[in-house]
């Protein structure tokens, strides 16, 4: 399933030595189906280098956790097939999804970076709840 991204209002944002990351989620009823407990989001991220270095994206880690706490670990290269060069001032975006087997969950992570000296830098993803708009919010 390939996404595209598409501009959206930030609503978890984070900045780590001058790399801000902004995420936002949109649930996907189309592509949801209760009956079979498959909740499907999207969601837009946007990578700012702020700093004076330049920087590639290595490494993402994710955790996601659904509403019954069920947690699951991705670990892979890039973002969406990428490692994407992010000189000072540049912007990277992308839009990715995941499913959860219940109707809210939430996600949070990392991003190990490289500089152009050759220093690893590891750039928080804030946490971002994913909740079906219909359900009954549960925190998480």
């Amino acid at each position: 399933m390939k996404y595209r991204y598409i501009p959206k209002p930030w609503i978890f944002s984070s900045i780590t030595d001058g790399i801000t990351v902004k995420v936002a989620p949109t649930f996907m009823p189309e592509r949801s189906n209760s009956a079979r407990n498959e909740y499907v989001w999207t969601y837009n991220v946007v990578i700012e280098n702020k700093s004076e270095k330049r920087v590639k994206l290595m490494r993402r880690h994710w955790e996601i956790t659904d509403g019954k706490g069920y947690t699951e670990e991705v670990v892979a290269p890039g973002v969406v097939g990428e490692q994407p060069v992010l000189e000072p001032g540049q912007v990277f975006a992308y839009a990715s999804h995941t499913v959860l087997k219940t109707p809210s969950g939430f996600m949070k992570g990392d991003y190990d970076m490289v500089d152009d000296k050759g220093s690893s830098l590891r750039v928080n993803v804030p946490a971002f709840s994913l909740d079906e708009p219909h359900s009954r919010p549960i925190l998480n």
